[in-house]
């Protein structure tokens, strides 16, 4: 059974999904308040069609089955911001620190043209991630701490001129969600201290070096 139809949770409004039968893709343009009612499907034509759950799968559910999905793998070589984040970047990284690689990738258009579309990111088991440019670009309007973090990197390894462009308009980024963002993540890095308090009477290290880092890369 597809794991999208094993719990009948409503599909969020945005989403993508592929119609059953037949296979086409297109977007969620109105949802029901319970499971059993009809959905309103907009195909990239125009057009729109109800459809009942069971007549719907999430679209990142079957994305790596569809013929002609990219392999991952090759989609590396279209980094084209890559740099470091984290303790390394700042100075305060210790022996058996990770070094941590973030930034973006721009597929090609027949990539993106086919129906399997391509993975909004890449992720390695060498501690690399890179968004998609459009993931990474609609992550950055909702002030993510780990995208901003990564256009103000002190540590840039790739940057291609289109790159470029993108991080000297980064400020357009600095939003009233920082506040949102940056106050949540604090208080999570808190609370993970107050905990290492209460159960080792000392913070780890690391929770402390996330907090310093937030002020460091504040000043950038």
């Amino acid at each position: 059974m597809p794991r999208d139809t094993q719990i009948h949770v409503v599909i969020p409004v945005g989403t993508r999904v592929l119609t059953r039968p037949g296979g086409r893709l297109g977007v969620v343009a109105h949802a029901p308040e319970a499971a059993d009612r009809t959905y309103r499907v907009r195909f990239p034509d125009g057009l729109e069609q109800d459809f009942l759950r069971a007549g719907l799968s999430i679209f990142r559910h079957v994305q790596a089955e569809l013929p002609g999905a990219p392999d991952s793998a090759d989609l590396y070589r279209f980094v084209i911001y890559r740099c470091i984040v984290g303790s390394t970047a700042y100075g305060l990284a210790q022996e058996g620190s990770d070094v941590d690689r973030r930034g973006f990738y721009l597929p090609p258009a027949e990539a993106e043209w086919s129906l399997a579309g391509v993975p909004e990111q890449l992720e390695s088991d060498s501690e690399e991630v890179y968004w998609e440019i459009e993931k990474f670009i609609r992550l950055a309007l909702k002030a993510n701490p780990n995208v901003l973090e990564c256009l103000y990197s002190p540590l840039v390894e790739t940057c291609t001129p289109l790159a470029r462009e993108l991080v000297e308009m980064r400020h357009i980024f600095l939003s009233r969600h920082v506040h949102r963002t940056y106050n949540a993540y604090v208080l999570s890095q808190f609370k993970k201290i107050e905990q290492d308090l209460r159960t080792a009477g000392q913070p780890r290290w690391k929770h402390v070096m996330h907090m310093i880092r937030l002020l460091l890369y504040r000043r950038a």
